[in-house]
């Protein structure tokens, strides 16, 4: 609740969905924002509990791949992720200390996904058990990984 206090959303209608799948966001889609410092400060917030609400990690690395040049339209879907939070407030992770750890990593490409540069997506998802623990999202060059310098 610290982080809907802090964006001022403590009234606000809750999401059901943490991001809309529909929208591509782009640089300078939109009006920049005159303060980049309060959504830097809520992206750090929402990485850190992707922890323990892998629900909302999909939206994270399109967020945060926009920390320095951002529009109206990033903070927009930053507040959504805030209003999905705040409807469900029961969904998230237990970590046991009973259950005999095993790591499984996946991975999923995503092809020319980003307007911006045409690069693909690249996602790796790493579980300890059935949990969720890390989720990195990398731009590939493809052309310095087939054409040496």
């Amino acid at each position: 609740m610290d982080l809907l206090r802090d964006a001022g959303l403590l009234g606000c209608k809750p999401s059901s969905t943490p991001m809309d799948s529909t929208k591509q966001l782009g640089q300078e889609v939109s009006k920049l924002m005159t303060d980049p410092s309060k959504y830097r400060r809520l992206i750090g917030r929402l990485l850190y509990l992707c922890i323990t609400r892998p629900d909302v990690t999909f939206a994270m690395p399109k967020l945060s791949q926009y920390v320095s040049k951002l529009c109206n339209e990033h903070w927009a879907a930053a507040e959504r992720v805030l209003k999905y939070i705040k409807g469900t407030p029961g969904h998230g992770l237990c970590y046991s200390r009973k259950v005999e750890p095993s790591l499984s990593i996946f991975s999923d490409a995503d092809w020319a996904a980003c307007p911006d540069t045409r690069r693909p997506d690249v996602t790796y998802t790493k579980l300890l058990g059935a949990t969720s623990f890390h989720e990195i999202l990398s731009k590939i060059d493809f052309k310095s990984l087939y054409c040496p310098s």
